[in-house]
């Protein structure tokens, strides 16, 4: 999604972008206090920051029933994941919340997204919440899939797992909102339009991933939903967060507004 604008194919316009690389949780946290002025975040940390930031209708990360993954050394069925303790990768992080609207209440660690399977793997936690690329290795590393949150979401509302999503700070203005919108829009069309040469720039930041597993992952999460929500997208949306506010994971009413 950024290739376009770090490798100049789009015109930048009066903006100048600085590509800040973090986890997911440590871009949640930076959220709530305002830290970036466009930032990824998690869509379940949305509902905390959506005063100081608006959604962008662009680079979300959907998972078309397929997403977070939930493994154990052993078989295990669903309903056992409330009887034990789970390794989590945050609880900002929308993998987190779609573990509660399934389970309900369960016992959870958290433990930074990259060392769960480990975790799982040592015996440390009796089962972990694999997002990222972990749900494309956890097999060749021995573990079993317990559940496919994506699949559970489209078997409940028939839509797509939105996972995460791009913001932008309120105090930027409407009219910078606009123009920003337009430029990362393009950018997002520009490495969509040159696939092969956007993702020999995306594997630089893949964790280990080969070229062929880096190509599934990103074609699972850009792709034309990341360009543009549509109103399949939107409706996922607004029914993630009022589940997640019908649970109680918000201390606020969800307001779900995008720069338009």
């Amino acid at each position: 999604m950024f290739w376009g604008l770090a490798c100049g194919e789009v015109d930048p316009r009066q903006f100048e972008f600085e590509h800040v690389l973090r986890d997911i949780q440590t871009l949640n946290s930076w959220a709530l206090d305002g830290k970036l002025e466009v930032t990824a975040i998690s869509l379940a940390a949305y509902p905390l920051v959506q005063e100081r930031y608006v959604l962008l209708p662009h680079g979300a990360s959907m998972g078309s029933g397929y997403g977070p993954i939930v493994v154990s050394q052993k078989e295990l069925a669903t309903a056992d994941l409330r009887d034990i303790e789970i390794a989590v990768p945050g609880e900002l992080t929308t993998a987190f919340l779609v573990l509660k609207l399934c389970l309900g209440n369960f016992r959870y660690r958290a433990v930074p997204f990259d060392q769960i399977s480990e975790e799982v793997l040592s015996g440390r936690a009796d089962a972990g919440l694999l997002i990222h690329e972990g749900q494309l290795t956890y097999e060749r590393e021995g573990l079993k899939k317990v559940v496919d949150l994506g699949e559970w979401w489209m078997a409940e509302t028939g839509l797509p797992l939105p996972l995460g999503a791009n913001v932008a700070r309120r105090d930027l203005g409407d009219d910078v909102l606009r123009e920003l919108s337009d430029v990362l829009a393009e950018s997002i069309r520009a490495g969509l339009e040159n696939r092969e040469r956007a993702l020999e720039y995306a594997l630089q930041f893949g964790r280990g991933l080969d070229d062929e597993l880096a190509d599934r992952f990103v074609g699972m999460y850009v792709n034309e939903l990341t360009e543009d929500y549509g109103e399949e997208g939107r409706r996922a949306v607004r029914e993630l967060l009022r589940r997640g506010e019908e649970i109680g994971a918000f201390t606020e009413p969800v307001r779900v507004e995008f720069v338009s």
